[in-house]
């Protein structure tokens, strides 16, 4: 399959995975509340933490591993790389699991709320499944198995919907509803490792001797272990410090639990809309940027970095209107909240930033500079700690949020210059300035209209009709901008593109 169907693959599951799982985050949101939300939303961020630790810088490691065994036709090195990968992962959660459960008491006073321990420890259940889990998953990435990686990871969070909506909704005991979503997490992490294993050994996979990976593995894996696993930390110290500091200024628990509740199960759920799409660009072209990187065809490189960084300004620009004008509107009709459509409302422009900070980092990485990154990263999350930790007594969630904007500006403005330094030059900025202005004068026209919408409409109607007509408004600008580039670009990620262009027309 070309570069073009499998990214259209990995787009349509990514899409359709991301949408299953914001679903879900609107039912939580009605069904825990945002108090019950936030509890749930730190159990997560701490677990996440260890999750990281004990796998995150092995797949993506493990796969350009197999992919030079396959180069060179070394099939046992394949195994023997992918046997050390599970084991290293092993290792790592089973100490962890035994540690944690060791001292569970002292551990638990690391959470503010005796609940999120809770949580915490039934999610650890699972940490050793899911960690082999996501060493598999590097070998199906290595061995260009995109369709079983995507849909494996579809069935994972179908999984969780299920199991979450059966145990909240139809299962009525006499356990918390935040204790029941930790479990539906837990079962869908046990259903995805048995899938990926017994796919594994279909596919012709062999445990043997790990003899001569053990130390390239550990070598490659800890500059992305150490990064991710510091991005994992950030936002754990963030969950766990963020409502502590609004309680030192005199809000209840009850009350800061649900600040944070709404900004992390309510507002980023809309916010992280776009990463589907871009995690697949990425995905896709990370394999041949790296190749042409290693070539040193430093116009191949531009280019591809080019295309990238235009499709990703597309995909978030094309949000931010909407939100902006509607955020109010989307987070009442979403989770019944008033305060999550405000926060989404003034928020929409982090979009660009978080987007771009995204996408840079994969690019980058595929080029050899995890440690920039990782640097870069440290620059990020030190400027949104010291701002959502000096200014939560004065905005409250708002601090939170203008946090993560000053974390992902610092971050972009670094990638890029590096970026640009790694290619020569950055030719997107005559494409941002465009984008800049269709964005400004949508978002200022759409306030109009919705204003006069309002009078006459209900509000639902108000925001499919705002939808569709700023949707269409993008679409003429784009065209009359000439912005084809980029569109082009995205066109050919879109699934079935291929057989639409094919259909012979009715004349034909």
């Amino acid at each position: 399959m070309n570069l073009y169907g499998t990214a259209a693959i990995v787009t349509l599951f990514a899409a359709f995975e991301h949408g299953l799982g914001f679903l879900y985050r609107i039912i939580l949101s009605r069904t825990l509340g945002p108090e019950g939300l936030g509890v749930y939303q730190v159990a997560l961020s701490v677990f996440a933490v260890f999750l990281t630790l004990s796998s995150s810088g092995l797949p993506i490691t493990l796969s350009r591993t197999i992919a030079k065994h396959r180069a060179q036709n070394f099939p046992a090195g394949e195994h023997r790389a992918t046997t050390a990968a599970i084991l290293l992962a092993l290792s790592f959660s089973l100490t962890i699991t035994l540690l944690l459960f060791l001292f569970r008491t002292p551990f638990s006073a690391v959470f503010s709320d005796s609940r999120c321990a809770d949580l915490f420890y039934i999610l650890l259940i699972g940490l050793s499944f899911t960690s082999v889990y996501a060493v598999l998953r590097g070998n199906f990435w290595g061995n260009r198995h995109f369709f079983a990686y995507s849909l494996i990871e579809l069935v994972e969070e179908i999984v969780m919907v299920l199991a979450g909506i059966a145990l909240l909704l139809l299962f009525r005991t006499g356990v918390p509803d935040v204790n029941k979503a930790a479990v539906a997490v837990l079962i869908s992490y046990l259903a995805s490792f048995s899938i990926a294993l017994v796919f594994f050994l279909i596919k012709g996979g062999k445990f043997c001797s790990p003899r001569g990976e053990w130390r390239p593995l550990l070598r490659s894996s800890l500059p992305v272990t150490a990064m991710r696993t510091s991005s994992s930390l950030v936002n754990s110290l963030i969950s766990v410090l963020f409502p502590m500091r609004l309680m030192a200024a005199g809000m209840s628990k009850a009350r800061a639990m649900s600040e944070y509740g709404v900004v992390g199960g309510m507002v980023m759920p809309i916010l992280t809309i776009p990463c589907s799409l871009i995690s697949s660009i990425a995905l896709v072209l990370v394999p041949e940027l790296s190749e042409s990187y290693y070539r040193g065809d430093r116009e191949t490189l531009s280019r591809l970095v080019k295309k990238a960084l235009d499709a990703t300004l597309l995909i978030a620009g094309a949000l931010i209107p909407f939100l902006a004008v509607c955020g109010e509107g989307v987070g009442v009709f979403l989770y019944s909240n008033a305060e999550s459509g405000m926060l989404i409302s003034r928020s929409a422009l982090i979009l660009v930033p978080m987007s771009l900070t995204m996408i840079s980092t994969s690019l980058l990485n595929s080029m050899g500079c995890e440690r920039e990154t990782l640097l870069f990263f440290v620059l990020g999350s030190a400027a949104m700690l010291l701002t959502a930790w000096t200014l939560a007594p004065l905005m409250g969630s708002g601090a939170l949020l203008l946090g993560m904007a000053a974390d992902y500006t610092l971050s972009a403005v670094c990638s890029l210059a590096l970026l640009a330094k790694k290619t020569g030059r950055l030719r997107s900025g005559k494409y941002a300035l465009l984008l800049s202005c269709i964005i400004f004068a949508l978002s200022v026209a759409g306030m109009g209209v919705r204003a006069v919408l309002m009078l006459c409409l209900d509000y639902v109607w108000v925001l499919v009709l705002l939808f569709v007509l700023l949707s269409a408004a993008e679409l003429l600008l784009f065209k009359v901008c000439r912005l084809f580039d980029a569109a082009a670009f995205l066109k050919k990620f879109l699934p079935f593109h291929g057989r639409r262009a094919a259909r012979p027309s009715p004349s034909g």
